[in-house]
Parts: structure tokens; C-alpha cells; sequence
């Protein structure tokens, strides 16, 4: 899924963004890239998320380093995310099983330091929508996870999460399969029950997405192919 796309449910309005980073020039190469979507402003930017954050507490999207002063930050992700913030994880560490740590610690999405403009800018405008946005290098971490311990999901479960995945809300996504919106939200908590049963908690959209594609129940392809017939739909985080 491209910007282009991301752009039929974010509309015209302003996507702030802050920016956490130690290294200035990351910071400011990542500024030049948001700057040339109109529909992203830099609110704020810094080595610090509290300050980043005091100096921009509306920002739509947290784009954090993991590793801030030579630690990853980790347990600042988690805060951030318990919180109620949109974190894109942007690191050079792209080995899946970090990748898959800030997944599991509530990041939206995880983008990796060598990936360029096009997929920094539609992964921040997905994250604002609350739309799942799977760039190359998270792919590759997410299937290739070996872990074995995959919980059964029914056919309706895997088929009302791969279209709420598709950027449907849960009452699209009720049309689409002809229940109820109050069945949808029980196929999709079952879902994260069975995950937790089987010890990889889902708590996030965003974690719920890489274990269906861990496991083979989703591919990444898959996620934009209703792009067409669900772009109307607002989506539901």
C-alpha cells in the first residue's frame, strides 16, 4: 500500500508528527522527506521523547529511535504506547526479533533506517489513520519468524481480521460478511485470546497483524487488495 492510497482515508487534513532522535541528521533528513507530503508537518523534534512530547503534545504520530544514548528504549515504547500514542519505530536494528519486540511492546508499525521517502511518508500516514502498513523489511522479520506456537483460528476469524486489516471498519466489515458489528468485535477478540492463551499476546492492531502474517494466515500482499471497494470506510483502530 502507497501514499497515494493512505491519502483516501487521511483526507486533507494536517498530520502532526514529532520526531525523536540522538542523531541530528537523521532528524533532519527525515524532515525533508515528511516536509514534501503537505499533508505532514514536523511539530517537533529531539534526543528526548518527554521534551519532544511537552513541546508537542498533539502530535498524530511519535517517530522514535530505538536506541536513544546507546539503549533501546523499549520500556519507553511501552509507556508511550499505554499511553495512547501512534509510535513508528524507525531503527537501523531491523533483526526480526527486535522488530518484532516493539511490535509486541505496542508500536503501529516498525520501519527500518535503510528504507527510503516513499515508505517513511506512507508508513507515518497510515499510522495517523490507524491503517496497517507492512514496509519490506518488517515483511521479511514477520514471515520469517520461526515460532511454532500458533493458536487455531476459524475461517470467520481469519476472514473478518484480514478485512478489518484492509482498513474496514468493524461495520464494513459486518456488511462485507453479513453479521452482525458485535460478532465482528468477538471474532477479533478471540482472536487476541487465543494469542494470549498460546503466551504471544496481540494487544495492538498493528501486533495482532504480524502474528496473522507470522503464522500464515495473512499475507502482506493481502492487505491492500481491498483497496478499491474499502478506501470509503473509515477505520477502526
Amino acid at each position: 500500500m502507497g501514499a497515494d492510497a493512505v491519502a483516501e482515508v487521511t483526507g486533507d487534513r494536517t498530520i502532526g508528527v514529532a520526531i525523536v532522535d540522538d542523531h541530528p541528521v537523521v532528524i533532519e533528513g527525515v524532515r525533508v522527506w515528511l516536509a514534501a507530503e503537505p499533508r505532514l508537518r514536523v511539530l517537533a523534534t529531539g534526543d528526548d521523547p518527554d521534551v519532544v512530547l511537552r513541546a508537542a503534545p498533539a502530535a498524530d504520530v511519535v517517530m522514535l529511535d530505538l536506541r536513544l544514548h546507546g539503549r533501546l528504549a523499549l520500556d519507553k515504547l511501552a509507556e508511550l504506547s499505554a499511553a495512547g500514542r501512534r509510535v513508528v519505530v524507525y531503527s537501523e536494528h531491523s533483526d526480526p526479533q527486535t522488530m518484532l519486540a516493539a511490535l509486541d511492546a505496542g508500536a503501529v508499525a516498525f520501519l527500518a533506517k535503510h528504507e527510503g521517502r516513499e515508505h517513511c511518508v506512507a508508513t507515518v500516514l497510515a499510522a495517523a489513520s490507524d491503517r496497517p502498513y507492512v514496509p519490506p523489511a518488517l515483511a521479511g522479520a514477520i514471515v520469517g519468524d520461526p515460532r511454532p506456537d500458533r493458536p487455531a483460528l476459524s475461517d470467520k476469524e481469519r476472514e473478518a481480521l484480514l478485512l478489518w486489516f484492509q482498513s474496514m471498519s468493524k461495520a464494513s466489515v459486518a456488511r462485507r460478511m453479513r453479521i452482525s458489528e458485535h460478532t465482528v468485535k468477538q471474532y477479533v477478540d478471540r482472536a487476541r485470546i487465543k494469542y494470549t492463551r498460546a503466551g504471544r499476546p496481540a494487544a495492538t492492531k498493528a501486533a495482532l497483524l504480524a502474528r496473522a502474517i507470522e503464522d500464515g494466515l495473512v499475507r502482506p500482499e493481502e492487505i491492500g487488495t481491498y483497496q478499491s471497494r474499502a478506501s470509503y470506510d473509515r477505520p477502526t483502530p
